[in-house]
């Protein structure tokens, strides 16, 4: 399916290596805003989705984004661009150090990201999609530290990552004197293992943050009343 429809938007996706999924959707819907945040940085843009589900649910002035394949770039775009709110959506078509040696004095109030993740050994022949899969595009521990120089003082990182990561995520992020603020683990459904992590993170240390779970379904397309109050805002069919 090369166009996915949302409530307020549409996502084209046919030149892009990534396609609408999962993670995506739960990232955007799930990161914190109570902030207000005024600028948000979407690292890794893919079709522009997170982006594009701040822009409908922040009243954020700057959105801006980054994406390194050029096809998943254009791509964002002109998803940008046929969206209700283009005039508050950017993409930069650079890598994250590009796009850092390039800013000066930038701070984003919210940055969120939805990284590669498989760090195994083994690619494939296609590298749009490994560039979107594979964690050596973007390591965990270079998105920390960006985000460590990149955010306001009361700006707040939001990402997901496999459960396993968790701990590494906490680590790297405490190196950088980035503190977690909430964390949402992810299952499919109630009996099936914490396939997920959202996690947030600021500059201010709480010592006593919230943890909770998230089950998306009870059944095959029986979708469990907080996944759809999550959603619903989006999913056409919710």
């Amino acid at each position: 399916m090369s166009t996915f429809q949302f409530k307020q938007f549409a996502i084209q996706q046919d030149r892009c290596a990534m396609k609408v999924g999962t993670d995506g959707v739960l990232l955007g819907a799930w990161a914190p805003i109570d902030h207000r945040p005024f600028s948000v940085l979407d690292i890794g843009a893919g079709t522009g989705l997170i982006a594009l589900m701040l822009a409908q649910r922040s009243h954020a002035e700057q959105i801006d984004a980054i994406e390194i394949d050029e096809n998943a770039f254009e791509q964002c775009v002109d998803n940008f661009e046929n969206s209700p709110w283009n005039d508050r959506l950017f993409c930069f078509h650079a890598s994250l150090d590009d796009f850092m040696d390039d800013l000066e004095d930038e701070e984003y109030d919210l940055i969120v990201s939805n990284p590669p993740f498989y760090s195994e050994d083994y690619k494939t022949e296609n590298e749009s999609r490994d560039l979107a899969r594979f964690q050596d595009a973007l390591p965990f521990e270079d998105l920390v530290e960006a985000a460590s120089v990149l955010l306001s003082e009361k700006g707040v990182l939001a990402i997901i990552v496999p459960y396993k990561e968790e701990d590494r995520l906490m680590a790297l992020a405490q190196a950088c004197d980035l503190f977690p603020l909430q964390i949402t683990r992810v299952k499919g459904t109630p009996t099936s293992e914490i396939k997920r992590s959202l996690m947030a993170f600021s500059l201010t240390e709480t010592t006593d943050f919230p943890i909770d779970e998230l089950v998306i379904e009870t059944a095959r397309h029986q979708y469990t009343a907080e996944y759809m109050a999550l959603t619903q805002d989006f999913y056409l069919k919710m």
